[in-house]
């Protein structure tokens, strides 16, 4: 280990222990301030607390991953401007998940006192079947997602500082495992608006720097035509020069419903608008998400656009390296630590997102909704009516098993992720997908349409999976589309015509308390 690993490695030492620190503080605090919502709303839903910038941090950082700082300007220093294409559709991600979904799931999570995505389907169609299918669904996925981001950050504390990739992976498991486990949902929020402020701040470096090896932007250009004909044509396939490789049209629509549209499905980011204070941080929210996110995805994929020249002749091992190597080889010791922090915060951010609602998911949504045998102390519990010994006991054993269950899924997701696959952003993808097509009808067409009901939302998760699986291990793609787009087709044709086909009056409750 040289002394600019050193230099590095301490300074993301610091950030990371200082992520602890902050992270513990801050949900012992939000406890003591909100001791009367209870400690599933103050663990799962952090208070139902969140102010405009806190809100927008915490979706972009959920939302932020190893791709957004490595997969994704990887490929860009290969595919040059046309991977813009598919990072551009993601500026307008946090207006349109806040907007479509942010404010009805706000308003409705504090009429049924909910604080899982599990807790709205259950009241929306009252069906144990959608509950547990969505809960398992979302585990499963959720696990997939997490060893591409453990992989991510350990491998990142691999190619900057030297250490073998089982010492990063203990590293960086440990620190996100422990506040995330000790501080529930709200340090969650306040890591992730810290990360938020880095990961911006770490995009303008790599612009400066990449720039200023490359000797500017003109002569950067001049040379990328030369040795990259076609970089910075943004047509699509039918539309370029000759011997130019462009996405097909397919393709690039694919991933912009993958990474756009399709993000409303996403439970983690979805359950955002559970938590935030008023309409007024919401609409704050909405607004910031817009300019950070577009700075990130845009920015980093600019910058990444141009690194081609600046990489060796015989090419890297992977395009996940190629970040790391500008870092380690174009920027100062101390400026490149400051900078590695953003992508090991936009990594840390979407780990404890998807710890806290995994564990979430298993205790509320699993546990204390089917399988514990006190439902009156559960009940007390939920709405902080802690009168008897029996409550006591009951919230107190929840909150252990809602810390150990959380150790345990990190644990878990760590030694999965020892063995890593390769392409970060492809294993991300994936997962994402998956996500989207159990979630994104019941979630969207629930919120909607007061007609779709439980059968409808359980055909719409099977097929969803069922069709986004069976493409995806056949490398079935008719004109280049992405198994994501076919998925969400056929989930909402079953969603609608199921719903149609078993047509019942709305529920009472259902409609009083979801519309």
């Amino acid at each position: 280990m040289n002394s600019k690993q050193i230099i590095i490695l301490a300074i993301l030492l610091i950030y990371m222990v200082f992520n602890v620190v902050i992270g513990i503080l801050a949900s012992r605090a939000e406890a003591k301030a909100n001791s009367k919502a209870g400690f599933l709303v103050n663990y799962f839903a952090g208070g139902r607390s969140m102010g405009g910038l806190v809100l927008a941090m915490t979706l972009i950082a959920t939302y932020t991953s190893a791709s957004s700082f490595l997969g994704g300007p990887g490929l860009a220093a290969s595919w040059g401007l046309t991977q813009s294409w598919v990072a551009v559709i993601q500026i307008g991600t946090g207006f349109l998940t806040l907007g479509v979904i942010g404010k009805k799931f706000g308003i409705i999570s504090r009429r049924i006192n909910a604080v899982t995505i599990s807790d709205y389907l259950n009241a929306r169609y009252k069906s144990p079947a959608v509950t547990i299918l969505c809960s398992l669904a979302l585990v499963v996925f959720f696990i997939t997602q997490m060893i591409a981001q453990f992989v991510g950050g350990a491998t990142l504390l691999q190619t900057v500082t030297g250490l073998p990739y089982w010492a990063g992976l203990l590293l960086f498991g440990a620190v996100v495992i422990i506040y995330t486990s000790f501080g529930g949902f709200t340090a969650v929020v306040i890591t992730d608006t810290v990360q938020g402020i880095i990961m911006t701040l770490g995009t303008f470096l790599m612009i400066f720097f990449v720039f200023k090896a490359g000797g500017g932007m003109s002569h950067m250009i001049t040379t990328l035509d030369a040795t990259n004909p076609g970089w910075r044509f943004l047509g699509l396939g039918q539309y370029a020069p000759k011997g130019v490789a462009t996405l097909a049209p397919g393709y690039l629509i694919s991933f912009w419903v993958l990474v756009g549209l399709g993000l409303l499905g996403l439970p983690q980011t979805a359950v955002r608008g559970m938590g935030f204070k008023d309409t007024k941080s919401l609409h704050k929210a909405m607004i910031y998400g817009t300019v950070v996110v577009g700075i990130l995805m845009a920015g980093m994929h600019f910058a990444g656009a141009f690194t081609l020249p600046l990489l060796p002749k015989k090419g890297l091992a992977s395009t996940d390296a190629v970040i790391p190597y500008i870092v380690m080889n174009i920027m100062p010791a101390g400026i490149g630590g400051l900078f590695l922090a953003a992508p090991l915060a936009a990594i840390m951010s979407t780990v404890d997102s998807l710890l806290i609602l995994a564990s979430a998911t298993i205790i509320k949504d699993l546990y204390l909704t089917y399988i514990a045998k006190d439902k009156k102390a559960v009940s007390d519990e939920e709405n902080n009516h802690l009168e008897t010994a029996e409550d006591k006991k009951m919230a107190k054993k929840v909150s252990t098993a809602s810390t150990l269950l959380t150790l345990a899924i990190g644990l878990i997701v760590m030694i999965l992720a020892y063995k890593p696959p390769s392409i970060l952003v492809w294993i991300n993808l994936f997962a994402m997908g998956g996500l989207e097509s159990t979630f994104f009808w019941p979630l969207v067409g629930g919120l909607y349409w007061k007609y779709g009901n439980k059968y409808g939302s359980l055909a719409a998760t099977i097929v969803g999976v069922a069709t986004f699986i069976f493409f995806n291990l056949n490398k079935i793609a008719p004109f280049h589309i992405h198994e994501i787009v076919i998925a969400l087709i056929f989930s909402g044709i079953a969603y609608f015509v199921v719903s149609k086909l078993t047509k019942r009056e709305p529920d009472p409750d259902v409609l009083r308390n979801c519309f």
